[in-house]
Parts: structure tokens; sequence; C-alpha cells
């Protein structure tokens, strides 16, 4: 008679097998129910928003006759309630791909109709916008969520490494307005059409102003300064310049004492204006008015960052300012390098068979804001060179597959070592 086997190693390994299974099970509902938490907070944040609207707008109707010195009263403190004037209706959908700054991406294009809310007349408020070539347009950041901000951030070009949020042009802010410098192509009514623009699809716009290089552009507000032209030399030189009476050349616009004796070797009025300058800045008088501590500041000037190219010559009003403007050394030069941005042969045909949105042929898919396949190509390149990514996908993600979407193209991409490769481009299901 055999004896009975003993199980008792089997029942211990089950159980080892259910108490694993129990555990995971475990961490899964503390995971739900942490997210059943921040998912109720932000809800709870959302209702505390909209019940204290209502009771101010309760409040307004119950005490009309006070309404105006409190809106007064609050203006005067610093608070005011906003209306968007128009929404941006955008070749980029979503934030995923849309580049963080305007002069990334050339090619990308919007409109922004004015709402007849704001003014009765749309069109009115445009007359004369037409005139300038760019305009600044203030706008919200629409998609940050329950508007959390934090006094340090990471912007993507530092790669992780944190710096005050005012020093960086993060949407994460205490007020989440962006400031972004766009292209007016041109003005049709009541619509702006737009270019080189990084602000998504439905983005509220809260102001628009026209850029004026005269005094938005440091570069512009001080004596003109020229670069080393090729002049003709002083010894070539007829044009004899006398004593200080020469300081009110440009801001005259005058005649000086220069002496113009007639050239037989081609020279035309515009060298002749140039060399009337060079000899005119060779005379030391841009300083003479100047106090003697701007030597200190003028030593300084080589061991700044310059934005926007210097020496350039500026015939326009200048405010006695500094004619430069310094920068973060991180913008010039990021540790996050500019990517090459290659096309697989079947991506690029795939963006070849998209044609514009005025063309006639049937049957293949047409960009909405896009001219065709060659600026669309130029675009995708502009932003993916940027490297769009986040720190967290770019350092610690093993996903180094991209997904965006441009105009009605969805791009597929990966990234590898210096490089980013589009590997598909199909017409957005929408």
């Amino acid at each position: 008679m055999s004896q009975p086997v003993c199980s008792c190693g089997e029942h211990v390994e089950r159980f080892q097998q259910q108490i694993s299974v129990m555990r995971r099970e475990l961490k899964n509902l503390r995971q739900r129910a942490d997210s059943s938490v921040r998912s109720h907070r932000k809800h709870m944040t959302a209702l505390q928003s909209v019940l204290s609207t209502i009771s101010e707008n309760q409040l307004q109707v119950n005490v009309e006759p006070r309404v105006d010195q409190k809106s007064e009263l609050s203006l005067e403190k610093g608070y005011i309630r906003t209306a968007p004037i128009g929404y941006i209706n955008s070749c980029f959908v979503a934030k995923n791909g849309t580049p963080r700054q305007p002069t990334v991406c050339g090619p990308s294009r919007a409109t922004l109709q004015i709402q007849q809310s704001v003014f009765s007349n749309p069109d009115h408020p445009l007359i004369g916008l037409e005139q300038y070539s760019h305009v600044w347009i203030i706008f919200l950041f629409h998609k940050n969520g329950h508007l959390s901000y934090k006094a340090k951030v990471k912007p993507p070009r530092l790669n992780g490494q944190r710096v005050g949020v005012y020093s960086t042009r993060s949407p994460h802010r205490p007020n989440a307005l962006g400031l972004t410098l766009a292209k007016l192509e041109r003005v049709e009514g009541e619509t702006l059409h737009l270019s080189g623009v990084d602000m998504i699809m439905g983005t509220p716009v809260l102001d628009i102003k026209p850029y004026i290089p005269y005094y938005d552009c440091p570069h512009t507000r001080l004596d003109p300064v020229v670069k080393d032209w090729d002049l003709p030399s002083e010894d070539e030189s007829d044009c004899q310049v006398t004593g200080p009476s020469t300081a009110g050349f440009l801001d005259s616009g005058g005649s000086t004492p220069c002496q113009v004796s007639p050239r037989s070797d081609g020279l035309g009025a515009l060298g002749q204006v140039l060399s009337e300058l060079k000899d005119y800045l060779q005379q030391g008088e841009l300083t003479k008015d100047r106090p003697a501590e701007d030597g200190a500041v003028e030593s300084k000037h080589s061991e700044l960052d310059f934005a926007g190219p210097q020496g350039e010559l500026v015939g326009r009003p200048h405010f006695g300012e500094e004619s430069y403007s310094t920068i973060a050394s991180w913008i010039r030069q990021p540790p996050v390098s500019t990517l090459e941005v290659r096309f697989t042969h079947h991506a690029e045909r795939e963006l070849k068979e998209f044609v514009a949105c005025d063309s006639t042929v049937m049957g293949k898919p047409k960009f909405k804001f896009l001219k065709d396949s060659d600026e669309a190509t130029a675009a995708i390149k502009a932003v993916l060179s940027a490297d769009p990514r986040s720190v967290y996908r770019r350092t610690r993600c093993q996903d180094r597959l991209f997904f965006f979407t441009m105009d009605t193209a969805d791009i597929t991409c990966w990234f590898g070592d210096g490089f980013a490769e589009v590997l598909q481009v199909q017409p957005l299901k929408l």
C-alpha cells in the first residue's frame, strides 16, 4: 500500500501566486484612488470658480447703482475682466509639435476674425493695420489645465536645468498671458491673415498691437552706428569735414560744411553720402554730449551678448538709451543642439500627395493653410529641428516615436542621436 504524497509545496506556491496577484491589484487600486482624488480636486476647483463667478454676477445685479464705482475701484487695483476679441484658427491643432517661439516656423499660418460681440462693426478697428508688416498678439494659454505654476521652471532648451519663471517664456505663469510677434500677411474685412505663428487652434486673443521697430527694437534708439563698409579711404576722399558743426548731420537732415568736389571715378550720389557719413563718424562727435561714465558702459559691450545685428546704420529717431540689448547665454548657446531632419522615401511620397486648398484636383488630401508640399516640408523641418519634445521625453522616455499634427497632415517621426526622421505623413482623420 503506497503512502499519500504531500502536496504542501504546491499549495504554498499557489498561495504565493495569489498573494502577488493581490498585491498588484492593491497597487492598481491605490493608483486609481490617487487619480480620482486629483481629478476630484480639479473638478472642485473648477466648480468653485464657476460658483464665484455666478455669485459675483448676482451681486452686480443686486447692486446696480454701484456697478460703475466697483468696476472703477477694481481697475485701479489691477483687477480686470477680459473678453476675447477673437479666436485663432491655426494650422496647429494641438500643443504637441507646436513651435515654442514664433520665428521657429515661418511657413506656419493662422487667421484671426474679430468677433462682432466686441465691436458692432468688427472691420472698423482694423482700419490702418494693413500698413504694418508685423503685429503683437496678446493671447491666453487656454490649455494650461488647472492653471498650476511654480517659481522655477525647466525650459526645454536648458534640458532640465531650473531657472526663474520670469526669466523664461513658459506658459505656466501666475497670469497665463502669452505674447507673440506674427507677420501680418493681409487684412480682409474683419479677418487677419498671419504667418510665423506659435499658437494652436482655438487660442483666445485678448489684444492686437502693431509692431513699430522705432520703439520696440532697442537697436533703433541711439545715434546711428555703421559697419566698416567698403567706402573710399581717407586718402581717396575729397570730402573735408570741419569742426563740431557737423553734429546735426543726421538729426537736422540739412547740409553740412563738407565740401564734395566733382569726382571722375564714377562714385554715385549714394557713395558720396556714405563717404560723408564715414568721415562724420570719425570725428567722434557722437559721444561729445555723453557723461564720462559712458566709457565704462561701452567697454562692457564686448563682454555682453548683443541681440540682433551689430553696427547697423539706423537713421531713425533716438532717445538717449543704450543701443544694445542683452540676453541669457543659454538662448544663444543652449545645451540642446539643433537636429538634422530627414524624410524617408515613403514619407516624401505621402507628403507630395497633398495639394493646396484652392486646388481643383479631386481625390487627394488638401492643405487648409499651407500652400504646397514644399512649404509643408520646410515647416516640418523647422518644427523638428528645434526638438519639440519635452525634457522628460528627451531624457527619460525610452519611446522615441513622436506624433504631431500640422495643418491637415498627421505626422509620425522618431528621434535618434542628433537627428529626427519623418516616417509617415497621413491625412488627418476628422
